[in-house]
């Protein structure tokens, strides 16, 4: 196997990989729809900075040693359990709270930092021992030999990262071009952003119970 073909081999199955629904694309829409394109693109930073410091130290060797420990496994994943709970309850409880609610106010009130926004999304990433399961698993399979492992796995994890990027980006431009309509009093556009936070929201405790139960 060549360098070329090694990643082009990677490259469409973190492609299918990235698209795949899970936490990451409910918390970047989640975010766009009620804080915006700017927050939400933070989110989106900070998810796949998680991303690719788990890819390096896949290819360090550092997530196979915490995927052959036990209690290091046990401790992020029940550390990330936890965090995602929280995040989809706090979902829930906005949703369940713009009922009937002007929600541009309610909008005004939640943080409006991109600092915390990325720092939430990377936490998202740090906390899931099965981004770092999913890099040490895919990295060896596509490493050339005689090649640093090094250098090519952080490659490889740069890749994933962009693909993440366009993947988002598509996401949150969408939402952009409906936002104005979302943002609005009207009832209708009320209902959806409260199924919007719900959706996510249960997608996250469901996520959230899923790593908690798993072995």
């Amino acid at each position: 196997m060549t360098v070329g073909s090694a990643l082009l081999s990677f490259t469409l199955v973190a492609a299918v990989v990235t698209i795949i629904p899970g936490v990451d694309t409910a918390l970047v829409l989640r975010t766009a729809v009620v804080q915006g394109r700017r927050l939400a693109l933070a989110t989106a930073l900070g998810i796949c900075t998680g991303a690719l410091i788990w890819g390096t130290a896949a290819a360090a060797g550092i997530s196979a040693l915490v995927t052959a420990s036990h209690t290091a496994f046990t401790v992020i994943r029940v550390a990330g359990a936890g965090y995602l709970l929280w995040l989809g309850a706090v979902m829930l409880r906005d949703a369940w709270r713009r009922r009937g609610s002007d929600l541009d106010g309610q909008a005004a009130q939640l943080p409006q930092s991109a600092r915390r926004a990325f720092l939430r999304g990377l936490g998202t990433n740090l906390l899931n021992p099965k981004v770092g399961v999913f890099y040490a698993a895919m990295l060896p399979q596509f490493l050339p030999a005689g090649v640093a492992a090094l250098p090519m796995g952080v490659l490889m994890a740069l890749i994933h990262d962009l693909e993440a990027m366009v993947w988002f980006g598509l996401i949150i431009g969408g939402v952009g071009l409906a936002r104005r309509w979302l943002v609005g009093g009207a009832p209708a556009a009320v209902r959806v952003r409260r199924a919007i936070d719900a959706v996510a929201g249960t997608v996250l405790i469901g996520l959230g119970v899923k790593l908690a139960t798993s072995s």
